[in-house]
């Protein structure tokens, strides 16, 4: 008699995510429902972790003050010019040094230097050069978004596979068509996931510039709160970080499914 043996089954999707849209909101609630207990239970001491709802009171504080809506215009201004400064020059630079072999072999030395150095150190550097205004800010966002900006286009391009180009060059394609119909295609996924590198980057750049000197800004909120011991407006500040991170990557991702969508 032949032993019978169960079919194996169809791997295929394995590795294909599958939405799971209540997990995130179950942990979300379970971490906050269980640092409200422990607060409220005396476990955590109020002046060195305060709860949720002291929290959610600093901020409603600051609606009502008017100065939550001057921090964050402050902090995003800053985020969105420099940003936008860095990622326009990372992208040009990034492309150039992916398709033409001397501009890597002359770009590639620079950012290999330059990329490791903290770029918050440069800051007073750019304080001396511009000024304690926002020059200097915006200088130190586009700088630090810069170099990950340009690792990630030229990477992206190098990982086009190269049957594609070679396939356009025999149906005749001029070299432009290559670059703009099936070279940037090709990595817009990588570049698209260095931006969202480059902007958690800015987010953390403009935190430490703004706590140097800044009058607005969520740094600036963030210090004198520290200064002061005020630890609900000091969590309420991080907690608007968290938010502007959240925000920011929604925004991605929304980007992200319209330029993608032929994948």
């Amino acid at each position: 008699m032949a032993e019978r043996t169960a079919p194996v089954p169809f791997r295929g999707g394995g590795f294909q995510p599958r939405p799971r849209r209540l997990v995130p909101v179950a942990v979300f609630v379970a971490v906050i429902g269980l640092w409200q207990l422990a607060s409220a239970r005396g476990w955590l001491p109020a002046l060195f972790m305060p709860s949720p709802w002291q929290i959610v009171g600093a901020l409603g504080d600051m609606i009502d003050s008017g100065t939550l809506g001057k921090h964050i215009g402050a902090s995003l201004s800053r985020i969105a010019l420099g940003w936008v400064l860095g990622t326009s020059a990372g992208l040009a630079i990034g492309l150039a040094m992916g398709i033409f072999s001397a501009a890597r072999a002359a770009g590639l030395p620079v950012v290999s230097a330059l990329f490791p150095i903290p770029k918050i150190a440069l800051l007073p550097l750019f304080i001396l050069w511009f000024g304690i205004g926002e020059p200097s800010k915006v200088a130190t966002i586009g700088f630090g978004v810069f170099f990950p900006t340009v690792i990630a286009a030229y990477t992206a391009c190098d990982s086009v596979p190269r049957n594609l180009i070679r396939m356009g060059q025999s149906f005749g394609l001029p070299a432009a068509a290559i670059v703009w119909k099936i070279l940037v295609p090709g990595a817009m996924p990588g570049i698209l996931a260095g931006f969202r590198i480059t902007a958690s980057i800015a987010l953390i750049l403009v935190v430490a510039a703004e706590m140097i000197g800044a009058q607005y800004g969520i740094g600036a909120f963030i210090l004198s709160a520290g200064n002061l011991m005020q630890t609900d407006q000091l969590l309420a500040g991080v907690a608007l970080l968290s938010l502007l991170g959240l925000a920011v990557s929604a925004v991605l991702g929304a980007i992200e499914r319209a330029v993608l969508r032929w994948r």
